[in-house]
């Protein structure tokens, strides 16, 4: 216990000069948009708070953080860098433990080429910071962690007010959020967060490969690019929306970047400072209990006498004075919301691939039908279908206007065609919600043009030496990856396959006269595959159609095969001028 105090009190004299030192190398370096005044006091310019950066909506409900700044040393020290404790400690403070470090690698890789240049290192500092990397690489060899890592329950004092949101599933209480595991993810927005990193069908919060890819994704899910400091000071602020927690975040991932080294499971060394930490209140490490909050009153001791009942004015016995209720808190607009309805939304289809016209529109509404503004409305995609909203998430978190209504990003139609749902709720509040029928329809297009005007023409038994090749459009733009029918038809007024000349060959080099499965590109053209002719000459038709109704007939021309000339018959009569039997007998003269 000496030691440990000695070790603290050791600290917070250098927790000055630390903190000064740390920003401003921080500031000189690559970190974006810190700067550091004349008391090494760091701040970040012009951060800004998320879209969606409420805490019940945030990462981690906005939950408390552990506040420690990165050593003054190198990230990589050398083996004589120090010795003694405070050299075994910075030693084991700079470095990753070797699961959690390979999580945030393969997160990393695996939201690479994405365009949100997530840096590994940014999911190290955000791990150093939630839970001291797993505390210290405390995991079992899938990466989840020996003891689940918790933090206070959420219930408004002190903290951000999150009621229960997963029936005590992930957190184990069914009162009150928790944040949960090493990337310290609340229940409701690890419900749609989540992902499996370890490839075992689980999307587990208290394992790192799991918690690392979700925070990846987490962070890149506004189609952020993390390179750039505006969207890099959004993406962290979106996970905890403190602007000290940036300030943390950003030197911490500066450090990492500078350079960093394995350590082995388990011997990480734990932060000690909390950003809770109050006078005379300790802070609430994640995975405790939350102690008590300043003011509540302990429970009554076993064995106390009761208090003595109160007398009546005017009899000599004790009088009990009049006590005053505590104050009741206000109710909130989230907690007056009776029932969700709709506001008007119309018809939602699309065309696979587009944008969908029509936006869902929900109103939130007391029991007497009154609008509740400021009362945050989660959509939630639900059923079959590669259908996201705009960024290309499935959940999306929208705040109710003063006439009580929330209108959710547009819906983007993907390539999976039918119905589906979107389910409009009411975030931290179980009311009845208003499930939306969504269908994508397949592409079609209205209009087939081809594209050049050179005649289709080849001789009987040859080939066609120009390819058809078409455009399609719908509503006057291109028609991309719309399915497309090219079939030789007897005539204009028959459209039953002609038997006989031009044709197609399949794989095997057989004639086909109807091919199905042919698509146009992104711009709408298609180049359908080299026409054969047999040997019948004439006039014959190509017809194209699509869904949608587009339909064009091409005309191909089959010339007959040229004649060649007869060759001479030896048995004819020769020519009489120049057959030898026919010349005047010259006698000669006596």
């Amino acid at each position: 216990m000496a030691a440990h105090i000695g070790r603290r009190l050791r600290k917070g004299a250098a927790t000055t000069a630390v903190a000064a030192a740390a920003v401003a190398a921080l500031s000189a370096s690559q970190a974006p948009g810190v700067t550091v005044d004349d008391q090494g006091r760091q701040s970040a310019g012009d951060a800004t708070s998320a879209p969606d950066a409420a805490a019940d909506d945030s990462a981690t409900g906005n939950s408390p953080y552990y506040t420690d700044l990165p050593p003054l040393n190198s990230p990589a020290p050398s083996p004589s860098a120090g010795s003694g404790e405070a050299g075994d400690r910075s030693a084991s403070e700079a470095g990753i433990p070797a699961t959690v470090l390979d999580a945030y690698k393969k997160a990393e890789a695996a939201l690479r080429g994405t365009g949100c240049n997530l840096p590994w290192q940014l999911l190290a500092a955000i791990g150093k910071v939630e839970s001291g990397q797993a505390r210290g690489g405390r995991v079992d060899a899938d990466g989840t962690t020996v003891s689940p890592i918790l933090g206070p329950q959420l219930d408004g004092n002190g903290f951000a007010l999150i009621r229960d949101t997963d029936n005590g599933a992930y957190d184990g209480n069914r009162m009150y959020d928790q944040a949960v595991g090493p990337m310290q993810f609340i229940p409701s927005t690890w419900s749609w967060a989540g992902r499996d990193g370890n490839g075992d069908g689980r999307k587990d919060p208290n394992n790192i490969y799991d918690a690392a890819l979700a925070a990846g994704h987490y962070l890149c899910r506004y189609d952020w690019d993390l390179s750039q400091p505006g969207d890099l000071r959004k993406a962290i602020l979106s996970y905890n929306n403190s602007t000290d927690y940036l300030n943390t975040v950003l030197s911490w991932l500066e450090y990492y970047r500078k350079g960093t080294h394995e350590i082995p499971d388990g011997t990480g060394a734990l932060p000690d400072d909390r950003s809770d930490a109050r006078p005379g209140v300790t802070p609430s490490a994640p995975g405790t209990t939350p102690p008590a909050r300043p003011g509540t009153r302990p429970g009554k001791p076993s064995g106390s006498r009761p208090s003595p009942s109160p007398t009546a004015p005017g009899t000599g016995g004790p009088s009990t004075p009049p006590t005053t209720p505590p104050p009741s808190t206000p109710p909130t607009p989230t907690d007056t919301v009776h029932h969700l309805e709709d506001a008007g939304t119309g018809t939602l289809t699309a065309m696979a691939g587009h944008t969908f016209a029509e936006r869902i529109s929900t109103r939130a509404e007391t029991q007497a039908g009154k609008a509740v503004a400021k009362v945050r409305i989660r959509f939630t995609i639900v059923g079959d279908t590669d259908s996201t909203f705009a960024g290309g998430e499935s959940v999306a978190t929208v705040t109710t206007d003063a006439s009580g209504v929330a209108v959710a990003p547009a819906l983007q139609a993907g390539e999976r065609t039918g119905a589906f749902a979107v389910q409009a709720a009411v975030v931290g509040r179980s009311v009845k919600g208003v499930p939306y029928k969504v269908t994508v329809t397949q592409r079609a297009a209205d209009a087939l043009t081809r594209v050049g005007e050179k005649e289709l023409t080849c001789v009987a038994g040859g080939e066609f030496a120009e390819p058809v090749a078409v455009e399609a459009t719908y509503g006057g733009e291109a028609a991309g990856k719309v399915a497309v029918t090219a079939k030789l038809v007897t005539s204009a007024d028959d459209p039953a396959e002609d038997d006989k000349g031009p044709y197609f060959k399949d794989a095997d080099g057989k004639a086909v006269r109807t091919l199905t499965g042919l698509r146009t590109d992104a711009d709408g053209r298609l180049t359908l595959p080299k026409l054969y002719a047999d040997d019948t000459a004439g006039t014959f038709l190509l017809r194209l159609t699509t869904a949608g109704g587009a339909t064009l007939d091409v005309e191909l021309t089959v010339e007959p095969a040229a004649t060649p000339s007869p060759d001479p018959d030896p048995s004819a009569d020769p020519d009489p001028s120049t057959d030898p039997s026919t010349e005047p007998s010259q006698t000669p003269a006596a």
